[in-house]
């Protein structure tokens, strides 16, 4: 699986192509548009059909749309600057909203014109197999080019394009509307059925309708995103997708906008409170990845620390001692008389008075003993905290050589003759003793069996510790390393 830089390389260069390729589409709209317009324009002259001038009108517009669009595409796909945070994708949906409204207007000026002509004034039409054949050509056209711009715009999820489509694709169904309207003419001419020239402007006002329909669509499609409207099921989609993500605890927020082919991504998830920096951030960046499979996103994710489902009481303790800044170790609980006993050692300022001390142990007993998992039929636990000063201060050992290296071979050599009594134990070696501040302290390495639970092991050292303290009473601490013997 590649990382989550090489993923988001290969998300820029699948933009810049697609960027190239919706410009060439726009760019073929442009010249499609262009000739539907001179064959329409010849024939409405030619024919005076109002379906054919609805039509030239229609296409007019499409050229309009046609170039709106290529201009907005060009500038859609490029990056964010000073002045556009977040891109200029909005460009496409205005583009497309403008298409609809001159759309719209098209609609509303046939249908001015088609009443006109069927009650208030009379229009010959000169419908011929010519004009049939010249928009059976601009059908052909239609198709053609709605088809390329369809596989575009969905490949590339651009609302310019797809409004471009659209506009074609209508073009193709008034197009057949038309030339039955003038056929029907032709017939009506042929059979003496002179009331069959109202079958133009009815095919006009058929062209009208579809147009207001597809208008009405994409008009409420780019109004949304141009107000931010989430697409539909989108977010609901995407709270489930992260959901099933390794580390999401659960999935608090979902905001979508978007702004042309882009959408703009906020979440808000829940994350184990004890994980480390370095991981919630890989949660992030999976988070980030799974967004832009779904949809091409920037994606902003926000964290909160959250307790993990079956979170252990320990890390419940160890999240309140981080929260308060206080260091903790020696956590071990169990039970007494039907409650739990928690001890935990606390490590405090040095120069801290007893009182200041003993404010902030009492704080931190009395938060833990109302956790959840610290209370019984019996009553809330209860929690012992031993107060030791933090070490801070690094003070210089005495000089005292010889004394001290005496004193560390007697403890090499006590210790390797307990090995008969502690099967764990292999050898003991590397023992260095010193003075500091007028206190002895030991410290040593201890090879052991690598194979045998770190439990066991903590409870050997801190035997041999307490013996060598009660062998040499001089000696304040003893510190004992333990490491696997094949590593020594």
């Amino acid at each position: 699986m590649p990382s989550a830089d090489e993923y988001f390389d290969n998300v820029r260069r699948r933009t810049a192509v697609g960027h190239t390729a919706k410009q060439r589409a726009a760019l073929g709209s442009v010249g499609s548009a262009l000739v539907l317009v001179l064959i329409k324009v010849v024939l409405a002259v030619v024919t005076h059909s109002l379906g054919v001038l609805s039509e030239a009108l229609h296409s007019c517009l499409d050229l309009i749309a046609a170039i709106l669009t290529f201009l907005s595409v060009r500038v859609s796909d490029r990056p964010a600057d000073a002045s556009h945070l977040y891109g200029h994708g909005k460009v496409e949906n205005f583009s497309a909203f403008v298409e609809t409204g001159l759309l719209l207007l098209t609609a509303l000026y046939v249908i001015w014109e088609a009443f006109q002509r069927l009650f208030f004034r009379q229009v010959e039409i000169e419908p011929s197999v010519l004009a049939i054949g010249a928009l059976g050509i601009a059908v052909i056209v239609d198709v053609v080019r709605s088809r390329m711009l369809t596989r575009v715009a969905k490949q590339y999820r651009s609302d310019a394009l797809e409004a471009d489509a659209l506009h074609f694709s209508t073009d193709v169904w008034s197009t057949l509307v038309v030339m039955l309207g003038i056929a029907v003419v032709w017939l009506g001419r042929r059979t003496g059925m002179d009331w069959l020239r109202y079958a133009d402007p009815i095919a006009a006002l058929g062209v009208a309708a579809v147009i207001i329909w597809v208008g009405s669509q994409l008009g409420r499609r780019t109004l949304d995103a141009l107000l931010d409207a989430a697409p539909k099921g989108l977010q609901e989609r995407l709270a489930t997708e992260i959901d099933q993500l390794d580390g999401v605890i659960g999935t608090e927020r979902v905001r979508v906008r978007r702004a042309g082919n882009r959408h703009f991504v906020d979440v808000t998830i829940g994350v184990p409170r004890t994980a480390t920096f370095e991981r919630v951030h890989e949660i992030s960046d999976s988070v980030e990845q799974r967004v832009a499979e779904i949809i091409p996103a920037d994606v902003m994710v926000h964290m909160e620390p959250r307790a993990a489902r079956n979170e252990h009481l320990f890390d419940a303790i160890r999240d309140i001692a981080d929260r308060r800044s206080l260091p903790i170790h020696e956590l071990s609980a169990h039970q007494f008389d039907g409650r739990l006993q928690i001890d935990l050692h606390l490590e405090v300022n040095e120069n801290a008075t007893l009182r200041e001390a003993h404010r902030r142990a009492s704080e931190l007993e009395e938060e833990i003993s109302l956790l959840p998992g610290a209370t019984s039929e019996q009553g809330p636990a209860h929690v012992n905290v031993h107060i030791e000063p933090l070490g801070a201060h690094i003070p210089d050992a005495d000089s005292r050589a010889g004394e001290m290296k005496e004193l560390a071979r007697s403890v090499e050599n006590y210790i390797n003759s307990l090995t008969h009594e502690f099967h764990e134990l292999i050898d003991c070696h590397e023992v260095y003793a010193h003075r500091v501040e007028n206190k002895i302290l030991v410290a040593c390495h201890c090879a052991m069996n690598g194979d045998l639970p770190i439990t066991e092991i903590h409870d050997v050292t801190a035997t041999l510790e307490d013996r060598v303290k009660e062998q040499f009473p001089q000696i304040v601490r003893v510190s004992i390393h333990p490491e696997p013997v094949e590593e020594r």
